[in-house]
């Protein structure tokens, strides 16, 4: 199953098989990327195999294959400033009101 409807063990296989490529055409094996990812190979492995990874070995492995467009395009830069968004929504900013000190 493809798009937003695929299950996570099915991401999770898809995303392997796109490590294990990247790997592949960079004439690496499972060790050197380990290695050079700063981990061990068993998670190289558990990775490829859609057996599940932490989001910090996914990084690392995509920033070892220089691969780091990929994470762009997953988190892309925001050029939308929040108070824009909020202000086009019809709304105004409220500045608080300055309350008189008291004196004892």
């Amino acid at each position: 199953m493809r798009g937003g409807h695929q299950t996570i063990d099915e991401w999770q296989q898809r995303i392997g098989e796109q490590v294990r490529a990247a790997r592949l055409d960079r004439g690496l094996d499972q060790a050197r990327l380990a290695e050079l990812a700063s981990l061990s190979t068993f998670a190289i492995s558990s990775l490829e195999n859609g057996k599940g990874s932490s989001l910090g070995s996914l990084i690392a492995v995509v920033r070892a294959l220089d691969l780091t467009e990929w994470l762009d395009r997953l988190a892309p830069t925001s050029v939308v400033s929040p108070r824009l968004v909020f202000e086009s929504q019809g709304r105004s900013r409220v500045r608080r009101r300055a309350t008189p000190r008291r004196t004892p």
